[in-house]
């Protein structure tokens, strides 16, 4: 299979690594030169780690970079068999970016959404024949994280929904499936439990670390809710607060003290403090 990235931000590159080790041919394309070479880089250092951890031997590794080409050229995407769709949440960009894939791509190829909280119905919207779109919500790291959350839109045709569950599969990770709701499962219940980590340390219940503690500890949670959040991303947390809040009520509302981080500038791992300090891709707890 040939699979066409769209955006080479975090989620991106992420989803690019995890289909080339998994032997198909990728081609990551974003309309910054800058960031395409970051892009290469991350996925290279990543691969060096899984060699480390013996993941991986060296020919894999060199198989799975000659495997992945980086472009901002849009032609790139017409051979793509599946186009997965990894930039901001923002419904007007991903419509934007979707819209000029589809003037590529062939008409049989899937088209794929990684958002994590938007309509993919709505997403969707652009394209000429929405019957082919899906949403393919990978998990942050996506090289580790084993989950794809596969959502079905109002639209999405069976044939779409089967081979998108077939693609999960071929590249290694577990599918659950679910209807386009808002939040989907995963971001709705995960945003819930991170959204109270922060209530309770607003009021001083606990510290971050502690409250990560207990989760971890607790109920075997490989990352706590506040951490999870720091990686995510406290902005990106915000983002999705405030569409659940729109759609499903107050008990969504943001607690000001994700609010007054955000306006800091505090967001998380990505700009080295959130409700923790990072200091070389870990938190100082």
């Amino acid at each position: 299979m040939h699979v066409a990235v769209l955006g080479a931000g975090t989620m991106g590159r992420d989803i690019a690594h995890v289909c080339a080790v998994a032997g198909h041919e990728v081609t990551l394309r974003d309309v910054d030169y800058s960031v395409l070479s970051e892009a290469h880089d991350h996925i290279a250092s990543n691969l060096d780690g899984s060699i480390e951890r013996g993941k991986l031997t060296e020919d894999e590794r060199a198989a799975a970079l000659d495997r992945l080409t980086t472009t901002t050229d849009l032609d790139a995407l017409a051979g793509a068999t599946l186009a997965v769709e990894a930039v901001p949440e923002d419904i007007e960009l991903k419509h934007a970016v979707l819209s000029e894939a589809e003037s590529v791509l062939a008409a049989d190829a899937l088209v794929g959404t990684n958002t994590s909280s938007l309509s993919v119905t709505s997403v969707m919207d652009c394209l000429q024949d929405p019957s082919r779109g899906v949403g393919l919500h990978f998990f942050n790291p996506a090289y580790v994280m084993g989950l794809v959350e596969v959502v079905t839109g109002e639209r999405t045709s069976e044939e779409t929904r089967a081979a998108a569950e077939s693609f999960v599969t071929d590249i290694g990770k577990e599918t659950v499936t679910v209807t386009d709701t808002p939040g989907f499962a995963s971001s709705r219940l995960g945003v819930a439990l991170g959204c109270e980590a922060m209530r309770m340390v607003e009021s001083g219940v606990a510290d971050a670390a502690d409250i990560d503690a207990a989760m971890e500890l607790g109920y075997r949670h490989p990352m706590g809710p506040l951490e999870l959040t720091d990686v995510v991303g406290l902005d990106v947390r915000l983002d999705i607060l405030e569409y659940l809040r729109a759609e499903l009520g107050e008990r969504f509302k943001p607690p000001q003290l994700l609010k007054r981080k955000v306006r800091a500038g505090k967001l998380g791992k990505k700009t080295g403090e959130g409700f923790y300090v990072w200091n070389d891709g870990e938190p100082i707890r």
